[in-house]
């Protein structure tokens, strides 16, 4: 192969590119074009071009010599090629000849080694009927033998010779069963198969009476002997079936029935009992033979048995399902979930009794042991405790917001009931752990509906129709209370469907106090989750802070409801400053000493607000509802005076000018000033209404300077007493 020259590194190509077999230009470019632009790449192989053709021409003036003799030297080349080509047809035709003969050579040596192959088969296969035909008459000679014997015969003999010439014989069945199936198809196979028939019956009867026999007289070297019998002739499960069918059953029929479970309030714990003492009073034997127990000598342990799995498990389950089925009934939830239980620790304390882990993998693989399981009926358990449940809560829903009794933790019924739900999820005489997931689920389910039962209530529930009454005209005496006691009732009731102030301070301080709670669900359910083996519990967090973030969402509507609530009830009073001017017009009353009766009557819902929520919910809760609703009564309050001083104004100035029209038209009758007007009587009113309602802010444990515009409201009546003074002093 030709080698390319070497061009400098900063070609944007490989050379050996270019001697590929593939070589593709539209490939080659494609994949320059990915390092070097179009302009680049023609540069770069216009230089290697060049390069190229300098080393041509080197090699051209290298080698001049041969290439100007090329020609002469091919002179009489063809004259020599023809001298050749008739030695060499001679030479193509002898090795095509030696070729045939040799393959004719190797074919026939083919032929007698397919027809040696063939016949060593036959001759396999004839040794294997003639082994099989000597193993027969061995077994039936050995059979005869005992036979003919005066007064001892294979079952009349010793029990462990019995054991010892069976061993004997299964040694030579098992020989016998191999060859056989080796020798499948063969005529005289069938001729002797009936023969094998006969030895296979009497064995295997012959197996099963010597091993009931030694399990009967409790003689650990014929159930030894028998096992391993049983073994070498590749029959386990015969033996496991016959002892299920012979010791075991009986002893179920027996135990398992009705009756007995019925006898006795725990006679479901009595019988299972019963059960697990089977294993111990009537399987040590064969535990101990087949490695069952740890005291078991490994050397004389006969392998591949499994008695508890393969014999008394299947006997039980064949039982319990069979003339046991009502305790699979799942009607009654807290009988199913006591028969359940008991039933699991027997399952539990049998899987103890297994020899090893392996024996209890199989009992798990077990096909009686997933029937036994698939019985009971959880999916039905589960919908009956979902209802009993769910409907606990949904009644509570459905009664609405209900004081919880005396002694509970929360202040509504429907919160007490949920906390109760949540817990019974989880109670030991409800949960099961199959069922984590679903009862998981309706955790969250019932968390998620009492969110939702409080955002509709917040959102749907109308507000007191406070606005529609008709403005009371603000009685003749500050110290009048009667009608100020019978209005805030019928604004604290607001019909019959309206939250009261005390229902939504009690709803603040149940999701106050259930989202403190929500770390003991999670305390109470990852206890219960790490018995069924579940680590994730950052998932179990995460959905509970999932649930505490939507009672979080109710808290803005609750805030909210209180505060119009408060603010509706409070300024329905508040709004009476605009009757002041009355109060005092052309009435001769005296100067103002106390503040309004319309003061207490709007500030009364407030310190209701106080008394009701103190101690229930937090006080920085409680001051918010009051600096809210407080700020919202300010600023309409605020309008309110700012009206009213103005409308005084503009009266005092229309007096003025009517005083001073009725002055130039009569001179003589001059008037003695008898004291403060009407408009200073009313602005020092108002004065007063102000200074009172930051008095009362003071007491519920807020500043005057935390309400919004009550700076200003101040200032605006501080400029109306000021001007009062001065009226007084002018006078």
């Amino acid at each position: 192969m030709m080698n390319l020259p070497k061009g400098p590194d900063s070609l944007c190509f490989n050379k050996e590119e270019f001697m590929k077999d593939d070589f593709d230009v539209d490939r080659f470019v494609a994949d320059c074009r990915k390092h070097v632009q179009l302009e680049q790449m023609r540069e770069d192989l216009e230089q290697y071009y060049r390069l190229l053709k300098t080393a041509m021409v080197e090699l051209i003036n290298k080698d001049y010599a041969d290439f100007v003799n090329l020609s002469t030297n091919l002179v009489g080349m063809d004259k020599a090629l023809n001298q050749l080509s008739l030695p060499l047809g001679q030479l193509r035709e002898e090795v095509l000849s030696l070729r045939s003969a040799v393959s004719e050579v190797i074919q026939a040596i083919d032929t007698q080694l397919s027809k040696q192959d063939d016949i060593q088969k036959k001759k396999i296969c004839v040794l294997r009927l003639i082994q099989v035909v000597r193993s027969v008459e061995k077994i039936e000679k050995i059979l005869h033998s005992q036979n003919t014997k005066d007064t001892t015969s294979l079952e009349t003999s010793s029990p462990l010779l019995a054991g010892q010439i069976l061993e004997r014989i299964a040694t030579e069945f098992n020989q016998l069963q191999f060859h056989a199936v080796q020798s499948k198809g063969m005529p005289l196979l069938d001729k002797v198969r009936p023969r094998i028939a006969g030895i296979t019956a009497m064995l295997q009867q012959s197996l099963e009476g010597l091993l009931i026999q030694g399990l009967q007289t409790s003689n650990v070297d014929i159930v030894r002997h028998c096992l391993r019998t049983y073994a070498t002739i590749d029959k386990t499960r015969d033996a496991e079936t016959l002892v299920g069918q012979v010791l075991v059953k009986p002893y179920m029929d027996q135990v398992i029935t009705e009756q007995f479970v019925k006898s006795s309030p725990n006679g479901l714990q009595l019988m299972y009992a019963k059960l697990l003492e089977f294993v111990p009073h009537h399987c040590r034997l064969l535990r101990e033979v087949t490695g069952g127990t740890i005291s078991s000598d490994k050397s004389d342990i006969v392998p591949g048995y499994d008695f508890l799995v393969n014999s008394v498990w299947p006997e039980i389950i064949r039982g319990v399902e069979g003339r046991m089925s009502f305790l699979f009934n799942p009607g009654n939830p807290d009988t199913f979930y006591e028969r359940y239980c008991i039933s699991m620790d027997f399952v539990r304390k049998f899987e103890r009794q297994c020899g090893s882990q392996a024996s209890v993998k199989r009992l798990r693989a077990h096909a009686s042991y997933q029937s036994f399981h698939n019985k009971w009926n959880l999916p039905v358990y589960f919908q009956l405790r979902y209802k009993e449940i769910a409907g606990y809560l949904d009644n509570a829903v459905t009664d609405g917001l209900e004081a919880a009794p005396a002694g509970s933790r929360y202040r509504l019924q429907v919160t007490e009931v949920l906390w109760s739900c949540v817990c019974r999820c989880w109670a030991e005489h409800i949960y099961l752990p199959p069922l984590a997931h679903r009862f998981w689920k309706l955790t969250l389910q019932l968390l998620s509906r009492y969110s939702a039962f409080l955002t509709e209530v917040l959102t749907k529930t109308p507000p007191p129709e406070t606005t529609k009454d008709p403005v009371r005209p603000l009685p003749s005496s500050a110290s009048s209370t009667s009608s100020r006691t019978s209005q805030d009732a019928d604004s604290e009731s607001g019909g019959p469907t309206a939250l009261s102030t005390k229902q939504l301070v009690f709803i603040a301080a149940d999701v106050d106090q259930l989202q403190e709670q929500i770390p003991e669900i999670s305390v109470m359910i990852k206890g219960k989750l790490e018995g069924i083996g579940f680590r994730n519990f950052a998932l179990v967090s995460d959905a509970l802070d999932d649930s505490k973030t939507a009672l979080s969402g109710c808290i803005p509507k609750l805030n909210n409801r209180m505060t119009q609530n408060l603010t509706e009830r409070s300024f329905r009073f508040l709004k009476n400053a605009s009757e002041v001017p009355r109060l005092y017009r052309r009435t001769n009353k005296e100067v103002p000493t106390r503040a309004s009766a319309y003061m207490d009557n709007a500030l009364r819902p407030l310190h209701q607000l106080v008394s009701d929520s103190t101690g229930v919910v937090k006080v920085s809760i409680i001051h918010e509802w009051l600096r809210v609703t407080l700020s919202d009564c300010t600023q309409r309050y605020f309008e309110t005076i700012s009206d009213v001083l103005s409308s005084v104004k503009k009266m005092e100035e229309s007096l003025k000018r009517l005083k001073q029209a009725r002055k130039t038209a009569t001179t003589s009758t001059a008037g003695v000033n008898t004291g403060p007007s009407d408009d200073t009587k009313i602005r020092l009113q108002l004065a007063l209404d102000v200074e009172y309602l930051g008095e009362q802010i003071q007491k519920m444990g807020l500043q005057p300077s935390d309400i919004s515009m009550f700076s200003s409201l101040l200032d605006l009546v501080q400029e109306a007493r000021d001007l009062a003074t001065a009226e007084q002093a002018g006078s």
